[in-house]
């Protein structure tokens, strides 16, 4: 019998590698099951609550827990993240799911790349931890709207987190996909999931009693049977008690821990006690402080919450960044977006280092494990490249004519209604809106959330939360009036959700009169938007820029990219992209001072950078191989 070849047989060839992939495919996201060893299969009962205990089939479990989220990490270093979370003498996963960045538009789903989910959780198992999946679809996070896709607020009359119609159509959709993947995932299938969470910390929103009991059927109804749980803060955990659900709690100090632990043993009962949330430190907001949380606290709280018979997640482990436009905000007496980096103050830094808390942690944790903790693996190297001079640039004004046509209105548009994205308004980034005017006076309207006002094309002034009103220079004959607005990131927490919709909200208004014909350019600044600017619409920089503007450089690394972190001192606000990537926003008022860049997302050879500066640009862009948080502030 002759060799068989591809050359001489390429129609069997293809059919054989077809069946390959197609049986690879079925294999990994259905049936994976029947791979794994036989003595795995016999799953029957799953993580349960036994009276003050957890159970693990037949055996005593105690969650020793950390939050990491995918979405935060590059994909390239899910593995250092997880070893090293393994290592800490942690055995189980957190994990959020954001429904916005895996349903940009509706209908349209993203598991790809860094929003791998399924390869995240697999991962998790193979180095050897359980996983606890908080699916949503709320899910808080500091993220952009609390994880839910901006498009739902298209929709005047929506409720969001309640039984409203538009709401949970949207939700049934979602959840349809995703737990198509998330089913065989679970520990009664071979997988490694052991618990799901239902919602997040909804007894503090509590505005529809109807909705928890619909999201535990959605659940259930789509295939869902591992131990179901409840997360609640001290404001919420009252009105979070649902029935058939184990209720967990989140805190910081553990004095609200036996006040907490008594509510719940009053309402139900004995049962196995968890903190779903010991929160290891704080997020950060533009402008003010960098929260910090003194390790001998954190190692005196966790040893109080572990001592109280408690089991425990430390939120955050590992926080990493929120790269691109998806950071939260929070507003009650003020609006405040959160920072690009979510370092947390958390175990392991934004880039994956250890701290004082890891080493008392993982002493503390390899105390009571009973056998020796896996050994901590090496740091990922750093570095401090060379300063970069940006050589081209391209002011917004001048890049107008290569973008996209605008929308024509007679009237503004929020970004979410604009009639962009197939349908699916703008989620992220900038809004520019322009008309015509015939006179000087006081400009006034709703911009959310920052506006930079152009006369032509010079700026006179912002408009905010704070700054409502402005004064529009005496001018000559029909001039260009632009407005250029930013989305800072919409509310992620707080009764306000709903009213989270970005750009010019309803009429803006020179002299009381609503002014009218707008021309309305979608900045989104996603990857796409760059592939118009062709080199040969760049031109040299000027001697005085015409801001805002973008900036071109070359980063040129001749061996190995390691990770660094970039430092544009001298630049004010603006966002950076690194070969397309969107490492995520800087501004100078702090608290940080560097932008995180991984040394994955680096070639070899030569780096494309783009800056987009809003309002003065400093001479080079610097590069450092520590990161500059700014100025600290500890917790109480």
């Amino acid at each position: 019998m002759g060799k068989w070849s591809i050359g001489r047989k390429p129609g069997r060839a293809l059919g054989l590698l077809l069946l390959v992939i197609v049986g690879f495919l079925v294999l990994r996201r259905s049936d994976w099951y029947n791979l794994i060893p036989a003595w795995l299969r016999h799953r029957q009962s799953g993580l349960q609550a036994n009276g003050q205990y957890f159970m693990l089939e037949d055996s005593t479990f105690w969650i020793f827990g950390g939050s990491m989220h995918y979405f935060r990490v590059p994909k390239e270093y899910w593995r250092d993240r997880l070893l090293k979370m393994k290592a800490c003498g942690l055995n189980t996963l957190t994990t959020y799911v954001p429904w916005n960045l895996h349903e940009p538009e509706r209908g349209k789903f993203d598991f790809s790349g860094n929003l791998d989910l399924e390869a995240f959780v697999l991962m998790a198992a193979e180095i050897g931890l359980w996983v606890i999946l908080r699916p949503g679809p709320y899910i808080c996070s500091e993220i952009d709207l609390g994880g839910l896709p901006s498009w739902l607020l298209q929709d005047s009359g929506m409720r969001l987190r309640t039984t409203y119609k538009g709401f949970t159509e949207a939700v049934d959709l979602y959840f349809d996909h995703l737990m198509s993947r998330v089913v065989p995932l679970q520990y009664k299938h071979g997988g490694p999931i052991i618990a799901v969470q239902v919602e997040n910390e909804y007894g503090s929103y509590n505005k529809d009693p109807a909705y928890m009991p619909y999201i535990k059927k959605a659940l259930e109804d789509r295939g869902i049977v591992e131990l179901l749980l409840t997360s609640d803060n001290k404001d919420g955990l009252q009105k979070g008690v649902m029935d058939g659900v184990l209720a967990t709690i989140n805190l910081q100090s553990h004095h609200e821990l036996q006040l907490l632990t008594n509510f719940l043993l009053s309402v139900q009962r004995v049962q196995p006690k968890m903190v779903m949330e010991y929160w290891t430190g704080w997020f950060d907001s533009w402008g003010g402080p960098h929260n910090i949380l003194d390790s001998s606290e954190v190692l005196k709280t966790v040893s109080a919450i572990l001592h109280a018979g408690s089991s425990i997640n430390l939120y955050m482990f590992h926080g990493g960044t929120n790269f691109g436009f998806i950071n939260g905000a929070m507003h009650f007496h003020e609006y405040k977006s959160d920072v690009t980096s979510y370092d947390y103050d958390a175990v392991l830094t934004e880039a994956g280092d250890y701290t004082a808390k890891y080493f008392k942690l993982r002493g503390f944790f390899g105390s009571i494990s009973g056998v020796p903790l896996p050994p901590q693996p090496d740091l990922l190297p750093k570095t401090a490249y060379e300063p970069l001079r940006p050589y081209l640039y391209l002011s917004l004004w001048d890049a107008l004519k290569y973008m996209e046509e605008p929308v024509n209105s007679e009237k503004p548009v929020n970004m979410e209604n604009l009639p962009v994205n197939n349908g699916n308004g703008q989620s992220f980034g900038y809004t520019l809106y322009e008309t015509t005017i015939a006179s000087s006076g006081i400009l006034s309207g709703l911009v959310r959330d920052r506006g930079q006002v152009f006369v032509n094309t010079v700026s006179v002034g912002f408009l905010d939360y704070e700054r409502k009103k402005i004064v529009i220079p005496l001018i000559q004959g029909y001039t260009r009036l632009r407005i250029l607005v930013e989305n800072r990131g919409r509310v992620n927490y707080g009764n306000n959700i709903d009213d989270q919709r970005k750009g010019l909200i309803g009429n803006i208004y020179l002299n009381d009169s609503p002014l009218k014909k707008f021309r309305i350019y979608s900045l989104d600044m996603k990857k796409s938007f760059f592939q118009r600017f062709s080199v040969d619409k760049w031109s040299p920089i000027p001697e005085v820029p015409t801001f805002p503007a973008f900036f071109l450089g070359a980063l040129s690394i001749s061996l190995s990219p390691f990770d660094t972190f970039m430092k544009l001192e001298g630049w004010e606000k603006g966002v950076v992209f690194i070969n397309g990537q969107n490492l995520g926003r800087y501004w100078n008022i702090g608290p940080q001072e560097t932008l995180y860049l991984p040394g994955a997302w680096l070639d070899q050879g030569s780096n494309q950078v783009i800056v987009f500066e809003e309002k003065m640009a400093g001479p080079v862009i610097q590069f450092t191989d520590t990161p500059h948080l700014g100025r600290s502030q500890y917790l109480e």
